[in-house]
């Protein structure tokens, strides 16, 4: 059955490769200096990021105070959910896993330089993020007293309206979910096995009775927050995402704190060897750049379409709030969290000391587990490290994977609000979320099922960006209306009727 699945999952490795790597695997391309080395969709979202940060005049510099504001002073009015509660079921699937995995594959392939390279990308991303996030408001609609929104509803509305298009576009996003729902599982029980393997200092098999009973634990907590709607779930996040944010920073910033003299030479290497990596990190600066700017993009989703239902829930007083507190989402994301672990992988400074080859051999959470030890030492202090680490690990996924089913249910809602029909797209996420932790307890191999995640990835970006490109007009029309403040925000600012904002108003 194994290798029934790893053959599957092979095949979806070989699209997404086929995909991910145009026109990189065309010779006359890759032989260009440079630019040879970035696939057809990096450009397109650099590019696409770098095309609205001018047009919409710096928005994410020019805003991200207000941004700030509007998060800390926001509360729900009854209506949706509130500004502060979407910015954090956002955050929930935008930090996971990958802050830690994703930065440290990164980093261990393009150099310390490819964190300079996150963070260009993230910075033109939050402009990415703006424009999708407002479109999600323009065109929000509302269910009772919750609203629905994102890329099926955008997508409907500026592909003519046809109810299939919304339709198509939905069950698109909840095959997506489908596709990267397995790995959340798969890591979401790798990390408790790690936690208590740390607790008692036992090596725990891995289809041993407590991973088992975990596996039940996990089902249960996972079914009674979905089968409690969106608000049970934000109810959910609103706990675990500023616990995980602060545990994670408080434990990296100690480690910092102990290590502080290296703290110039980490910025002083980030942005020398963006420019000429080091040879054992393969001496290209192509390869720093498409690592940095790949795996920024992939972590914060800006343009992926993948975070505009969290961005249509909420009630907001004008669209574009909404985009300057989703813009907020990726700097959190990038330029907090993943330099976070950037601080550790390189501080650590693993590669320069004996033993670098093993390292170089080690898997991605081992490395940066390896770059704690090179900070901490072997003693108590590690192990503590250690144990901190797990435990953000496992509420990163947790999180992560409550996105992605609450998500796939407002993209269900959308298709049809029949209850036996919301009800067995949620048993049909659980299926999948258990045959990912199964894959675990049998000894499975996470990198496979990493496969069917960069597919999805992938696809929903050629989807969306398109639909972004259509609509940035709209947008335009309600950013000078929100700079200018006169009036309330209805269907006459943009020119197409909007139900939900002119009841507003």
């Amino acid at each position: 059955m194994y290798e029934w699945i790893g053959s599957i999952c092979a095949v979806f490795q070989d699209l997404a490769d086929l995909v991910w790597g145009f026109p990189t695997n065309l010779d006359w391309y890759a032989n260009l200096p440079i630019i040879g080395e970035l696939p057809l969709v990096i450009l397109l979202l650099v590019g696409t990021g770098i095309y609205f940060t001018l047009n919409l005049r710096f928005v994410q510099v020019k805003y991200f105070k207000y941004g700030l504001h509007v998060l800390a002073t926001n509360r729900n009015e009854g209506r949706g959910i509130s500004l502060l509660a979407s910015f954090l079921l956002s955050t929930a699937m935008r930090v996971g896993p990958g802050n830690i995995l994703g930065v440290t594959g990164a980093v261990s392939t393009g150099g310390p330089g490819a964190l300079f390279w996150m963070w260009v990308s993230a910075f033109f991303g939050m402009a990415t993020a703006f424009v999708e996030s407002t479109l999600s408001q323009i065109y929000k609609e509302k269910q009772g007293n919750e609203y629905v929104g994102g890329l099926p509803c955008y997508g409907r509305k500026l592909l003519g309206g046809a109810a299939a298009v919304g339709g198509a576009l939905s069950l698109l996003y909840i095959i997506y979910a489908l596709l990267c729902i397995p790995a959340q599982g798969f890591n979401t029980i790798s990390a408790m096995v790690a936690i208590t393997q740390n607790v008692t200092g036992m090596e725990l098999a891995a289809d041993s009775p407590l991973v088992w009973l975990f596996f039940l634990l996990l089902m249960g907590l996972t079914t009674f927050s979905i089968f409690g709607g969106l608000r049970r779930i934000t109810r959910i996040t609103d706990v675990l995402v500023p616990i995980m944010a602060v545990v994670y920073v408080s434990a990296v910033l100690v480690m910092v704190a102990m290590n502080l003299e290296l703290l110039p030479w980490f910025f002083y290497t980030v942005v020398t060897e963006a420019f000429r990596p080091e040879p054992v990190f393969g001496g290209a600066l192509g390869i720093a750049l498409s690592q940095g700017i790949k795996r920024g993009l992939m972590s914060n989703e800006a343009g992926q379409g993948t975070l505009s239902m969290p961005a249509a829930v909420s009630h907001a007083k004008h669209p574009c709030e909404q985009g300057v507190i989703q813009a907020i989402g990726v700097f959190l994301d990038t330029m907090v969290i993943c330099t976070l672990t950037g601080f550790i992988l390189i501080m650590g400074q693993a590669w320069l000391r004996d033993g670098a080859a093993a390292w170089f051999e080690l898997g991605r959470l081992e490395k940066f587990l390896a770059s704690c030890a090179q900070m901490l030492g072997d003693g108590t202090g590690y192990g503590l490290a250690t144990l901190v680490i797990s435990i953000c690990f496992a509420i990163f996924a947790f999180t992560c994977l409550l996105g992605f089913l609450s998500f796939s249910e407002i993209c269900a809602r959308q298709i049809s609000g029949n209850k036996a029909f919301i009800a067995s797209v949620r048993l049909v996420n659980l299926a999948v979320l258990a045959f990912g932790m199964v894959t675990n307890i049998a000894g499975f191999d996470l990198s496979a099922l990493w496969n069917l995640s960069d597919f999805a990835n992938i696809v929903m970006v050629y989807c969306n960006l398109p639909l972004l490109y259509m609509g940035f007009g709209k947008v335009q029309k309600a950013f000078d209306h929100f700079e200018g403040r006169e009036g309330k925000f209805d269907s006459e600012i943009i020119g197409d009727p909007l139900p939900v904002w002119d009841e507003l108003n």
